[in-house]
């Protein structure tokens, strides 16, 4: 599976069905049938506009579009995106509002690299805007990265993190999802050791695999069942000749996306053919409920294979994290040294990708830390994608995080002096919203 061929099959199987789609549509919307009142043509123009739409998304990263949020004055400060740290693999981004003093609040929201891009996020950032000055860990799509960059596994991730919090200083409060959940944990470890004073305050650890084999899910189930010879025989493929990182060896956000649709195939099936009789109605719109959601979740990138692989081993089959025994450059990561840092644990109750019991394990590492500091929350009814961006994150999970936060911030305010220091260390932005 490891040749460019492969990866140029994929990528010209969905440039395909994207054509099919576009023709379709084209071809059903032709003039001269709406003297026809065949019910057949406008649901092959519905069918080709849905299939048009999905297969395009996949090949590209979303925008934020955050725009603007409304300020404690009522007025609306508009918001810009900035690189405050700029890596091959993946940038440190600032949600910068204009107009507006730094807050008590300093969150750095961890993204996932698990084959969506940061965005996925969006809503959560909106939600955590205006009551926070916000930073986003923005992963870069693998195969946009040149071979010569080198290589970028779990380690090197660790390391991303460990400097981006010694950046920000330690007033930073850490909200990491799902996938980044133990190696946030292990860099605050690391941090704890090596640089103590840039441990951020508090972490809340949200849907995230510590220890997979806590309760078993269809993801723990897949690791068990493959060997690592067969992952990199059968998921590992090098980027074809159209990219920047031609000849890195990836696994495609094709493949993954193919997962994640498998694992509730019926209900994504079911979506889509409600989505095309609704085109053909005329009752759907491009930014509608259905286009909304999967705008987002089509669009996929690729993970560097060392990564990709160096994550199943380490933290799904030999559970490196769950058993205390991470290793960073050689050196063991003692999660127990983490004394100061108050850690929430987040799950839902109804998650299938990272299920209850996965992130609760990381508070019987934290054996330095006092439990006055360690929190929990099990979540009634709430999915994986529920606990942060969904009803139970709008109207429950946040105000408890954000009473967290609060809790565990140490100063109530942020000083005059501070409040200039932190404007000094901003940079140019990479977006302007227009003024």
């Amino acid at each position: 599976m490891k040749y460019m061929a492969t990866y140029d099959l994929m990528e010209s199987i969905r440039n395909t069905n994207e054509w099919f789609g576009a023709s379709a549509q084209a071809f059903a919307s032709y003039p001269v049938f709406a003297l026809s009142m065949n019910p057949f043509l406008p649901v092959m123009a519905a069918w080709g506009k849905v299939t048009e739409r999905s297969f395009e998304r996949m090949a590209a990263k979303p925008d934020w579009g955050i725009r603007s949020i409304v300020g404690p004055d009522g007025q609306d400060h508009l918001v810009d995106e900035k690189i405050v740290i700029r890596r091959p693999f993946g940038d440190l981004v600032q949600f910068f509002v204009r107009r507006r003093e730094p807050m008590a609040r300093r969150i750095l929201l961890v993204a996932p690299m698990s084959g969506h891009y940061a965005t996925l996020l969006r809503s959560t950032v909106q939600s955590l805007l205006p009551d926070a000055d916000l930073w986003v860990t923005d992963w870069h799509n693998a195969r946009d990265i040149p071979v010569s960059e080198g290589r970028f596994d779990i380690e090197d991730y660790t390391l991303y993190i460990a400097d981006f919090l010694k950046e920000l200083g330690p007033d930073t409060h850490v909200i990491a999802i799902c996938q980044p959940v133990p190696l946030v944990l292990a860099a605050t470890a690391w941090l704890a050791k090596q640089d103590p004073a840039a441990q951020p305050r508090s972490l809340t650890l949200m849907g995230g695999p510590v220890d997979p084999d806590a309760a078993a899910t269809e993801v723990t189930d897949f690791g068990r069942r493959v060997s690592m010879g067969q992952l990199e025989q059968t998921m590992i493929q090098r980027v074809g000749f159209k990219y920047k990182g031609a000849g890195r060896q990836v696994y495609p956000g094709l493949l993954q996306l193919a997962g994640f649709i498998s694992m509730n195939a019926e209900r994504h099936a079911r979506a889509f053919s409600d989505q095309i009789m609704r085109e053909a109605r005329g009752e759907a719109s491009d930014h509608d409920g259905h286009n909304r959601f999967y705008d987002e979740y089509l669009a996929v990138m690729d993970m560097t294979a060392e990564f990709y692989l160096s994550t199943v081993e380490r933290i799904f089959k030999n559970r490196e994290i769950a058993r205390n025994v991470f290793t960073l450059r050689g050196e063991r990561v003692d999660i127990g040294a983490i004394t100061s840092v108050a850690v929430k644990i987040v799950e839902g109750e109804k998650d299938d990708i990272s299920a209850p019991g996965q992130c609760l394990a990381a508070l019987d590492l934290l054996t330095g830390l006092p439990e006055s500091k360690k929190a929990r929350h099990l979540e009634p009814g709430a999915g994986h994608y529920g606990i942060f961006a969904g009803k139970s994150w709008r109207l429950n999970i946040r105000p408890l995080v954000l009473d967290f936060i609060d809790a565990n911030a140490g100063a109530a305010e942020v000083s005059p002096e501070k409040a200039r220091r932190i404007r000094a260390k901003t940079v140019t932005p990479i977006r302007l919203a227009s003024a």
